[in-house]
């Protein structure tokens, strides 16, 4: 199934590939016009208009190749048999064990860092500042 799927691609490649090459060579349709004064259009590999349809229908082709190996990509993708997926957070759950509870007296919330004990608010005015 790999050598398949890694042929595919391949054929996929260089189907890509060539279809830019033919795209790229490929006159637009203002170049008529310029061809009609003489800039070298009756010089073509194919002929004065036998160029246009032999370009145009190989990069119809290699876009249908294209599009084939790209939905058999995407079959073979899907088909594939896969582990059993699930949350990624399912495989990290590790539980610490829990230490036996003990009661909870001030001398044990004082040995926790940044917890102090504090006296209970009292609602006085607070002295003046001397001066």
């Amino acid at each position: 199934m790999s050598v398949m799927l890694t042929l595919i691609l391949v054929v996929q490649m260089l189907s890509a590939l060539a279809m830019i090459g033919l795209i790229l060579i490929q006159h637009g349709k203002g170049a008529d016009m310029g061809a009609a004064f003489g800039s070298g259009g009756s010089g073509s590999l194919f002929g004065a208009t036998g160029g246009a349809n032999f370009l145009s229908r190989t990069t119809a082709v290699l876009a249908a190749v294209f599009f084939v190996c790209t939905l058999l990509l995407a079959y073979f993708s899907n088909a594939r048999p896969t582990a059993p997926s699930g949350s990624v957070l399912e495989g990290a759950a590790v539980t610490a064990p829990v230490a036996p509870s003990a009661p909870v007296d001030s001398s044990t919330a004082a040995q926790i860092p940044g917890n102090t004990p504090t006296a209970k608010p009292d609602n006085s005015v607070p002295p003046a500042p001397v001066k």
